[in-house]
């Protein structure tokens, strides 16, 4: 676990009125389908902020799922696309504190309303970027969804951290700007 996420699970009690524990109590009692009701529920009933909510969440559904770290099961025998991982993420995340991170077995999803990207380790070489962008035509790195289906419109992929340029980012933006 890392320091900043330790911190936050230290700081709980005082920040939210109650330990990671208790709030997995609480959690308990409701039946959610969604990542986003369980952090809407969490936010209006309770009170607790977007960041403390989504991070309960997140652990409660690990807690769930026996303790699985799926992002280290996912790049498991795929360690050299971890740092590409990491950065999008890490750019993803910083586009505003209303984003929530939802990872699944063989991804990751990221949501404001609606997802609006994906990030999936789809080789041993290559990391596939899902996009929502809807009524865009595909254009330099921006490919057509490829195997996501109707879960994205667009896919990028990277083989490498350096083709994370500004024109991907630029396009992370876009489909966060308009999953509003």
């Amino acid at each position: 676990m890392d320091k900043a996420l330790q911190s936050m699970i230290d700081n709980m009690p005082e920040k939210t009125g109650k330990s990671l524990e208790e709030w997995f109590d609480v959690l308990s009692k409701f039946p959610f389908e969604k990542h986003s009701q369980a952090v809407n529920f969490l936010k209006k009933d309770h009170g607790v902020t977007h960041g403390f909510a989504n991070t309960i969440v997140v652990l409660f559904k690990r807690k769930d799922n026996d303790e699985v770290d799926f992002v280290k099961q996912q790049y498991t025998g795929k360690e050299n696309l971890q740092p590409i991982y990491q950065e999008l993420h890490e750019y993803i995340v910083s586009l505003g504190n209303d984003v929530q991170v939802a990872p699944k077995k063989t991804s990751v999803s990221y949501i404001r309303k609606h997802q609006f990207a994906l990030i999936k380790p789809a080789t041993k070489k290559r990391v596939d970027l899902g996009l929502k962008l809807k009524d865009v035509e595909p254009q330099g790195v921006l490919g057509d969804s490829g195997p996501f289906g109707t879960m994205c419109t667009h896919r990028i992929t990277l083989e490498s951290k350096d083709q994370i340029t500004q024109e991907v980012k630029d396009w992370i933006a876009k489909a966060y700007q308009r999953s509003e």
